[in-house]
């Protein structure tokens, strides 16, 4: 079964926010077919995380999407930081920005072991 495009994937997304009362905006649009997903979560004003694709080694065969935790609590300034530079590395990458008290169920963050 292949995966599901990254135009498809933010597509989704942002309608999945929008259902649970939030708020998303696609702020780079990236390549359509697998431009690496990067989330910007907005959980109130003071609260940000940046979640982006988990390790290649975090999955196991199946088509879903995995995401890790790159940023939690951190500012702006830091997060803009770390975007520019995963496009200096990939220039077509998605960020998606989301205000929603919960991320929706279609993120998976990976369990990513410390051995």
């Amino acid at each position: 079964m292949a995966r599901v495009t990254s135009e498809i994937y933010v597509s989704a997304l942002v309608r999945s926010a929008f259902n649970s009362g939030g708020f998303a905006a696609v702020l780079n649009k990236g390549a359509a077919e697998a431009g690496a997903i990067f989330i910007l979560w907005r959980k109130d004003f003071s609260n940000l995380e940046l979640i982006g694709p988990a390790p290649q080694f975090a999955y196991d065969g199946s088509p879903k999407r995995l995401f890790e935790r790159l940023l939690n609590g951190a500012d702006d300034v830091a997060i803009s930081a770390k975007l520019e530079k995963e496009r200096s590395y990939d220039p077509d990458i998605w960020i998606v920005e989301l205000e929603t008290i919960t991320l929706p169920d279609m993120i998976e963050i990976a369990k990513l072991s410390d051995s």
